[in-house]
């Protein structure tokens, strides 16, 4: 969003792209959609403020947008939702190119964008940035990973939001890296042992 700033009076268009991603990614940080969810989110329909103008989005997918026909909702927090809100009013004009449509992410010739070639755009701005090369689908993986590191076995939370609709399919993509975080659990166990029960002046 800071670059988009910084192009604005010079490139309309090209800063309002910029923001775009930045909302993309913001989004993607708080919910782990797909990339065909992402690129139809609809202003007043998925996403909305049910407590008023001045409290934080709430991100909703009913079940029959989702792959797998579960309902989706996500609380996006107060900083996730500056970032749209400045996007929707700053930003989002320059790509609507005279188009009253509520989508979110506006394409280039009406409609939505394009889920694929958004992907791609996002993907890509990362990588520019980063160095990290990371798609829509892997940030999925890589939520889910960051919450089992925080919450080891609870393989429900994350069917919850990635919208799975057996925890078996949960618990089968997963179940590895809380094999690894369980191993590294044990040796943090260890080590403490190790520490208590060996005299400073003992060699190991």
């Amino acid at each position: 969003m800071r670059q988009a700033r910084s192009l604005k009076d010079q490139a309309q268009v090209k800063a309002a792209m910029t923001a775009q991603i930045a909302v993309a990614v913001a989004i993607l940080t708080a919910a782990p959609v797909r990339a065909s969810n992402l690129a139809a989110i609809r202003l007043g329909e998925n996403l909305n403020k049910p407590g008023g103008p001045d409290t934080s989005y709430l991100l909703v997918f009913p079940e029959y947008d989702v792959k797998n026909q579960v309902d989706l909702t996500f609380e996006l927090d107060e900083y996730v939702t500056a970032v749209i809100d400045e996007y929707v009013h700053d930003y989002r004009p320059a790509l609507m190119r005279g188009s009253n449509e509520d989508w979110l992410f506006p394409g280039g010739e009406g409609g939505a964008k394009n889920a694929r070639l958004f992907g791609i755009q996002i993907t890509d701005r990362i990588q520019k940035v980063t160095g990290l090369r990371i798609t829509l689908h892997q940030y999925r993986h890589a939520a889910a990973a960051v919450y089992l590191k925080h919450h080891p076995g609870d393989y429900e939370t994350v069917r919850r939001f990635l919208g799975h609709r057996n925890i078996r399919t949960t618990v089968k993509f997963y179940c590895g890296l809380e094999t690894i975080q369980a191993t590294r659990m044990l040796g943090d166990v260890v080590r403490q042992h190790r520490n208590i029960e060996t005299d400073p002046g003992d060699r190991p």
